[in-house]
């Protein structure tokens, strides 16, 4: 008999249906939270039977839990954790334990890949097209290189899986495997899912609206309120505001973190840590803990949101040799040019600042950054255009 306990997300889901591809009647699933494992862990050293093999994915047992893993696995040897989050990496001292984060191919991983990989290492699943293919669409997704890659049906499949419950997805998808040679979405799912995503771009469009800045640490946050579509709106987000370090949302029902970040230099995976989380390096979470609260809601619910730069412009547009124009809640006045060749620079309320910049992305960031501004539409451009020629 097995047992996996794993994440209730896609990638922990995948995980399930391998399990059931590969046991059948032989394997009981449970899709936990991350704070719901550990009660799963004791219940199971407690009650389960002792020759029940015990799968964890995707998901870490807190420092008391893997004490007592080792034990149960020195004593029966019948444990095997698979993960690939970087926060558990220091469970790979255990032999019970394998945590792989990237492969030495240079591909990042997923706990439904490593899973896939292991059973079929053991001889446990017959390797089949279409079940390969659904792993990949689910490391894809799960390590964001389906945007890389422009791989949507990867994005659809997470989409699928959020538009039904877990007990009708798993039924789907082990049906679809067991019969299919290839992996395809079937008539109704491809309108369900065209739907969805409409759906998904007008929710995105409100909370771009929503959004807040503030300094959290070291880092300038974009922080908003949302209960849905948490991976396509923190990317969304930190594709619209790249000034930001990262996103993060706030997920109140839950009371949880969800954090985002498009940036190769900023491991978001830390900042969950620190509030007793963990994850990816652009894409983590941790609970809503009373510092976590204090910081991401007390200390910013006051802000007024990031004002949009002017969409519909055909004057005052970014890199224009004749400036571009910004302004901020305060009313100042600023404006980007280039003044020779390697400098560009910054005026504040037609006086010039100071700092020198070697382009115009690096003029904006510190812009935003600092001051909150953003692109003003054109009648103010040209207004102020008129003003200075009239000084003249």
């Amino acid at each position: 008999m097995y047992k996996l306990l794993t994440h209730n997300d896609l990638d922990g889901v995948g995980c399930g249906i391998l399990a059931k591809l590969a046991f059948g009647k032989e394997v009981k699933v449970r899709y936990n939270s991350v704070a719901s494992l550990n009660r799963e862990i004791e219940f199971f050293l407690e009650h389960d039977n002792s020759d029940t093999f015990l799968f964890i994915m995707d998901l870490s047992p807190n420092k008391e839990n893997e004490q007592r893993l080792d034990n149960f696995y020195h004593a029966k040897g019948k444990i095997q954790l698979l993960d690939h989050h970087k926060t558990a990496l220091h469970l790979n001292d255990y032999e019970w334990g394998y945590v792989l984060v990237e492969d030495n191919q240079g591909k990042l991983t997923s706990a439904t890949s490593l899973f896939y990989k292991y059973l079929v290492k053991h001889r446990l699943l017959e390797p089949k097209d279409s079940i390969a293919e659904f792993v990949e669409l689910v490391r894809q997704y799960d390590t964001w290189e389906w945007e890389k890659n422009e791989n949507h049906q990867a994005h659809s499949l997470n989409s699928l899986f959020f538009l039904v419950s877990i007990d009708d997805f798993e039924e789907k998808m082990i049906d679809r495997l067991q019969t299919s040679e290839h992996f395809v979405f079937d008539e109704l799912e491809k309108t369900l899912l065209n739907m969805e995503e409409d759906k998904i771009e007008r929710y995105i469009r409100r909370k771009k609206r929503e959004i807040v800045q503030s300094r959290v640490g070291a880092y300038i946050t974009g922080i908003v309120y949302a209960e849905s579509y948490h991976s396509e709106l923190g990317n969304e987000l930190g594709k619209e505001y790249p000034h930001l370090d990262y996103i993060a949302i706030i997920i109140m029902g839950g009371k949880r973190i969800s954090l985002r970040t498009i940036h190769d230099h900023i491991d978001v995976s830390e900042i969950a840590g620190y509030f007793g989380g963990g994850g990816h390096q652009k894409a983590s979470g941790c609970t809503l803990t009373e510092e976590a609260y204090n910081q991401y809601v007390v200390e910013t619910f006051h802000l007024e949101p990031i004002q949009e730069d002017a969409k519909r412009n055909r004057y005052n547009l970014k890199q224009s040799s004749f400036g571009s124009l910004f302004k901020n809640r305060n009313d100042d006045i600023f404006l980007i040019y280039q003044k020779d060749e390697k400098n560009w620079m910054i005026e504040k309320n037609k006086s010039g600042m100071e700092q020198t910049f070697t382009n115009f992305d690096e003029c904006e960031r510190f812009l935003k950054r600092n001051y909150e501004a953003w692109l003003v539409r054109d009648d103010l451009f040209v207004e102020y255009l008129m003003n200075e020629v009239q000084k003249r």
